[in-house]
């Protein structure tokens, strides 16, 4: 009778095992979950130990995250931070980028035909040549 009623015991055990072992399996984390334990472990409320069993990590992982908290802070306040640019920052500088490379090469024939003494309205002749 005793080993009948083990057997749930025993297969709840055995279940936990499992799931222990698949979540030893290296895990990547976002870095809001690592800013969200970060944070819960610095107010205090519970114990790392505690806190990293219940996120099931390892604790020197928590104090990796924690000391790469605290140093990407010091840096940002500090300003030796470059900030990523946006997908549209980006798209805006390349437009920039695009129409300064056409102005350029426009504005050093001017220079150049003004330089040589051209009338105006061979320069514009030139200019239109160049765009066509």
């Amino acid at each position: 009778m005793s080993q009948k009623s083990s057997t749930p015991i025993l297969k709840s055990w055995a279940e936990r095992v499992v799931r222990d072992i698949r979540r030893a399996t290296r895990r990547h984390y976002s870095a809001e979950d690592k800013i969200r334990v970060v944070m819960e472990g610095l107010r205090g409320e519970d114990s790392i130990a505690f806190l990293c069993r219940r996120e099931g990590i390892a604790e020197s992982l928590y104090y990796a995250w924690s000391r790469e908290f605290l140093e990407a802070g010091k840096r940002r306040l500090a300003g030796d931070t470059a900030r990523a640019a946006t997908s549209d920052e980006v798209k805006d500088l390349r437009l920039e980028a695009r129409m300064m490379k056409e102005v350029v090469p426009e504005q050093a024939l001017e220079l150049r035909l003004l330089k040589k003494g051209l009338s105006r309205r061979r320069f514009n002749l030139c200019r239109t040549l160049i765009r066509w």
